[in-house]
């Protein structure tokens, strides 16, 4: 295990459980709870599943840019979520996965910053990122 201060073990268990949680959630709803009727239900489950395995590594590791990065996939489930619950009877799946991917949300975004900041690592501001390329691409000569 990483070494993490006591504030950023606290987010990081909790954006690692409310991932696993979202991920065991889309397992237990596609395969038992409501498997769909025209396609295979291990098939469904994989689908669903995948894009939630692709993090893990790097949230082992405590990588504060994979937890970003990772609110990118929660993107999908929360749309998904958002859809089921103007739809009749998959309403209370949806509520659920919809508040695991509001909390992996959050505490992605929490833990991501906090642990940056410990590490000292930080994306650079963007009006630095554009002094620099206009620096380095004015001292080429032009065409």
């Amino acid at each position: 295990m990483v070494n993490l201060t006591d504030s950023s073990r606290r987010w990081y268990y909790l954006a690692f459980s409310t991932h696993l949680g979202l991920l065991l959630w889309v397992i237990i709803w596609q395969f038992w709870l409501s498997p769909h009727p025209h396609f295979n239900a291990i098939t469904m489950t994989l689908l669903w599943a995948a894009p939630l395995l692709l993090p893990i590594k790097g949230m082992l590791k405590a990588q504060p840019y994979t937890f970003a990065w990772a609110n990118f996939i929660l993107m999908l489930y929360f749309l998904h979520a958002l859809t089921l619950l103007t739809l009749a009877g998959e309403q209370i799946f949806a509520a659920v996965e919809l508040g695991l991917c509001l909390g992996a949300f959050v505490a992605n975004i929490v833990f991501a910053r906090i642990r940056g900041r410990e590490l000292k690592t930080h994306l650079p501001r963007l009006s630095q990122v554009e002094k620099e390329e206009q620096k380095r691409f004015s001292s080429h000569s032009e065409f």
